[in-house]
């Protein structure tokens, strides 16, 4: 096991594209780190880097004390976990977990007690005779996992190795890997677009956005205080809803309603008092926005709001709706407009629910959960 730290990396390739711009991480020893973020944010290239597969064109890379930046990717001690598996398919699922043990000139007792110990860890006991092309995603990602274990590395990387799976293995590998992780307490470094994988595995999450690391947190703390609109829009799902308002005396007002801020947010928020009069965006979690006709005993200020669609999803249902209110976009690129512009907002009502789409409502704000951003810069007023 090591740390692992990314001194001011950068990565700047022939065309002057600046893939990378000066990141600094700092991974604790056996940490579960997430890289999460849009396509094309960085976040494969900065593994790539760490595993010597991308040559760095500035800065420092230390994994375990050491600095190398200048070493082969065999000398660094790490494991790499790819989204295709990369299986030997002539191999059988022995053969392919005690391949490096078999390069390395182990003996074949000590292959054999080795594999055998990670089979019954990853419960591919009953496999290790089968071929690849004879076992499901799911195997063939736990084999894989299970040749980037026998090395006993300092570190595992993994790149976005769920994403040929179908959802519901998803969940259940998800749930594998980070028990695994937990296991093992090897330093691992997983990169994926799905901040749903980042939110239910990692550690602490990083966050990044066209080559620049945006925030880099737990995941609770990226949820209720993401340091600038993007990462407030990127993490959650269905994301957060993000207006255009001014704010005059403590309200803000929109073309289509007026919220009033309680007097805890504006204490909370000190900073806010000094945008009075301008504008200011405003956002609004799917979960902080409910049914007003359920809203009894909860503190809240309604807004009208028409209905666009309704997803009816048995525990909860998300809401579609149209407001009188100017969207402001995240700066997300992966990101999708609603239904072709017809909603610009969306929410978590409750299941005993009754609305319906092309109805108007009265849609229920918690005020005390907002969150507040410059409209030029997009971070975050405290």
């Amino acid at each position: 096991m090591a740390e692992v730290v990314l001194e001011n990396i950068c990565k700047t390739y022939g065309n002057s594209f600046k893939a990378i711009q000066n990141l600094n991480l700092e991974i604790a020893d056996g940490e579960f780190l997430i890289l999460v973020g849009p396509s094309g944010c960085g976040k494969s290239t900065a593994l790539r880097m760490i595993a010597g597969l991308e040559d760095i064109t500035s800065g420092h890379l230390y994994i375990g004390g050491r600095d190398v930046v200048d070493m082969a990717p065999k000398d660094r001690d790490i494991a790499m976990v790819f989204q295709s598996y990369a299986l030997y398919p002539h191999m059988t699922v022995f053969e392919n977990i005690g391949f490096s043990m078999r390069l390395a000139g182990k003996k074949k007792a000590e292959r054999k007690q080795r594999v055998d110990e990670i089979a019954k860890t990853l419960q591919l006991t009953e496999l290790l005779d089968s071929k690849p092309a004879n076992l499901s995603g799911g195997q063939r990602q736990r084999v894989a996992m299970g040749r980037a274990m026998v090395r006993e590395p300092a570190a595992f990387l993994m790149d976005e190795p769920l994403s040929n799976l179908d959802a519901k293995l998803r969940v259940q590998m998800r749930a594998e890997i980070a028990s695994l992780q937990r296991q093992l307490g090897v330093t691992t470094i997983y990169v994926t677009h799905d901040q749903t994988e980042a939110m239910t595995m990692g550690d602490r999450v990083a966050v990044m956005k066209g080559g620049v690391l945006q925030q880099v947190d737990t995941p609770k703390r990226l949820y209720d205080a993401p340091v600038n609109a993007f990462v407030a829009g990127f993490i959650g799902s269905p994301s957060m809803n993000l207006f255009e308002a001014e704010l005059s005396r403590g309200t803000l007002q929109a073309p289509g309603f007026a919220l009033q801020l309680p007097d805890t947010v504006l204490s909370e928020r000190p900073a806010l008092r000094g945008y009075d009069g301008r504008k200011i965006v405003f956002g609004a979690r799917p979960e902080d926005l409910y049914d007003s006709t359920l809203a009894s005993g909860r503190d809240h200020q309604a807004i009208p709001a028409e209905v666009v669609t309704v997803e009816e999803l048995g525990s909860e249902h998300v809401v579609h709706l149209r407001l009188d209110a100017v969207p402001v976009d995240s700066g997300d690129p992966d990101a999708v407009e609603e239904l072709g512009g017809l909603s610009n907002a969306v929410a978590r009502f409750e299941p005993a629910s009754d609305v319906h789409a092309r109805s108007r409502i009265d849609v229920a704000v918690d005020c005390s959960k907002l969150h507040f951003f410059d409209p030029e810069t997009h971070l975050a007023i405290r």
